[in-house]
């Protein structure tokens, strides 16, 4: 799947295939803290400008554009009924992830690196971690999507850790 894009019939818009992943228990990985010098801070009061340079910084080389065009309200109106973790590498962001409770489920709505982090072998950890955040609140399911702009080791890694495919839809965007 990943990579794989068909042209549109619309100039510049292109068909790109998402795929739906969720469990219903916890990782088998055991929950470890993440090793120095990495750390996850909650970011309780986020401004529309620092999510902004988040979500650039990791979405950019994955064509992150649902977000790119809200104003500020709309920005800390959604993060108000969300978690945004950071991941700090040597005090500097290096990551996020953007979990929201909803009823008994968790959503693993954004999840990511920057580019300067990336083939380190940090995702997996930051996956790790995002994971047992999540299930912090025992949920009775953790979801999320990925589509085939995104990295392509991302889907292979959510499979790994324990994250099964239960829809593929293809949408023009």
């Amino acid at each position: 799947m990943g990579g794989f894009q068909k042209a549109s019939q619309n100039p510049g818009r292109m068909e790109v295939t998402i795929t739906y992943l969720q469990m219903f228990s916890r990782p088998l990985q055991p929950n470890v803290p993440l090793p120095e010098p990495l750390l996850a801070l909650r970011s309780l009061e986020p401004t529309a400008a620092y999510y902004r340079f988040l979500y650039r910084a990791v979405g950019a080389s994955w064509k992150w554009v649902d977000r790119a065009s809200w104003s500020d309200h709309q920005l800390l109106a959604a993060l108000s009924s969300a978690e945004l973790w950071v991941l700090y590498f040597a005090g500097t962001p290096a990551g996020y992830c953007e979990l929201v409770r909803a009823g008994s489920e968790v959503s693993v709505s954004y999840f990511g690196l920057m580019p300067e982090f990336l083939g380190r072998g940090l995702g997996r950890l930051w996956l790790g971690w995002t994971l047992h955040q999540a299930w912090s609140s025992d949920p009775s399911r953790v979801w999320l999507h990925t589509c085939d702009l995104d990295h392509p080791a991302a889907l292979p890694l959510y499979r790994k850790l324990g994250l099964e495919p239960y829809q593929v839809v293809v949408e023009e965007r």
